[in-house]
């Protein structure tokens, strides 16, 4: 073989090479249940996971290519990036590159995560080629994804299912830096998602991880345990799921963690309660125990003596109110009382460094 002409032939090889590498490296490949249409705006960043940013500013949109579509309704995806600031999504799409309608808004918060943004577009004709696209706005601007088409089909029908319903209910577990967040998902026969958004403002910005819980019909249990919180701060939070059919927002509720521990352990403190469930022999004494870091015992002391004094003093089982920071509600049944008698009773709080009474608090039994 002439040299020459080897040195030409590997040149082309190369090249073509390099420009397949090029093409697929850019768009992907030809895409599968689409076909993709030029840009229309920049909003796509060629369909890189975007890095999230230190300050708020436009959303990122990203348009999937991929649309599972029936005879007269298509699921369609993408990914939506808040960019620090709430933000909202939707799909534009219509018979023609201009489009002319839209679904209706859904929201995905103000993290600066990627957060996938599904719909559910109804209401098509068979066998037409729709055009569409995915929109996000925030008050920074709003962006488009890349452009893309799909065809109905002539007799396949709807999926079953529908967009997942969504709960927010009360924060428990709270500390000074921990606390669960809890909720309520029914998926509605489609394979769902949850998570929670957190922040110190309604503004949200915090996500917690995703967690799958199925396509069922039935209610289920949400939650997320979030740590290294501030003390002494005011947290609000909500519940979001999703499915194929869209996302969904539970309303927004707040906690407040609780105050710094005590440089060093210290006596207890007892704070005596109104009793309850008073009857003719029995009652539920109550209080609250703050153990102040410091492994802490507790009782009741109860009598007919106002004085309390040690001649008639009863006194309930010794029980552990553990070494917390804050106050913890304590309880003891008392039986064996006198009917239609006014008793006398304090709770008292002890551990390694002091103990201490709560003031005298009474009730009658009845008669």
């Amino acid at each position: 073989m002439n040299t020459n002409t080897a040195i030409v032939g590997g040149i082309i090889a190369i090249v073509a090479l390099v420009g397949l590498v090029f093409y697929f490296g850019q768009s992907g490949g030809p895409a599968e249940n689409a076909t993709s249409t030029p840009p229309v705006t920049n909003g796509d960043n060629g369909g890189t996971t975007p890095t999230p940013a230190p300050q708020a500013g436009a959303p990122r949109a990203v348009t999937n290519s991929n649309v599972a579509p029936s005879e007269s309704t298509a699921v369609v995806n993408g990914t939506v990036n808040p960019n620090g600031a709430f933000t909202s999504y939707w799909y534009e799409y219509g018979v023609t590159t201009s489009f002319g309608n839209k679904t209706s808004n859904q929201n995905v918060g103000a993290g600066y995560a990627d957060i996938s943004a599904p719909d559910y577009i109804t209401g098509l004709s068979k066998d037409t080629t729709y055009y569409f696209r995915l929109v996000a706005e925030n008050q920074f601007g709003r962006v488009a994804g890349t452009q893309y088409a799909f065809r109905t089909t002539l007799n396949t029908p709807p999926p079953v299912g529908s967009a997942p319903l969504v709960k927010s209910v009360a924060a428990n577990g709270i500390s000074r830096t921990t606390a669960n967040l809890n909720g309520e998902v029914t998926p509605n026969k489609a394979a769902t998602q949850y998570w929670f958004e957190y922040g110190k403002t309604s503004d949200l910005g915090q996500t917690s991880g995703f967690t799958s819980v199925g396509d069922g019909t039935a209610k289920v249990l949400a939650s997320a345990a979030l740590a290294n919180l501030d003390p002494l701060t005011t947290y609000y939070f909500r519940l979001n799921a999703q499915n194929q059919f869209g996302t969904v927002n539970g309303g927004i509720l707040n906690f407040r963690t609780a105050g710094p521990a005590p440089v060093s352990p210290s006596a207890p403190s007892a704070t005596t309660r109104p009793a309850n469930d008073v009857a003719r022999t029995t009652a539920v004494l109550r209080g609250t125990v703050d153990a102040n870091s410091a492994e802490t015992t507790y009782w009741f002391e109860y009598s007919t003596d106002s004085l309390l004094g040690s001649v008639l003093l009863k006194s309930t089982a010794q029980k552990s109110a553990g070494a917390g920071t804050n106050d913890l509600s304590v309880s003891a049944d008392v039986t064996g009382l006198a009917p239609d008698t006014t008793y006398y009773f304090r709770l008292v709080a002890q551990n390694s460094l002091g103990t201490d009474r709560g003031d005298r608090e009474t009730f009658k039994t009845r008669k």
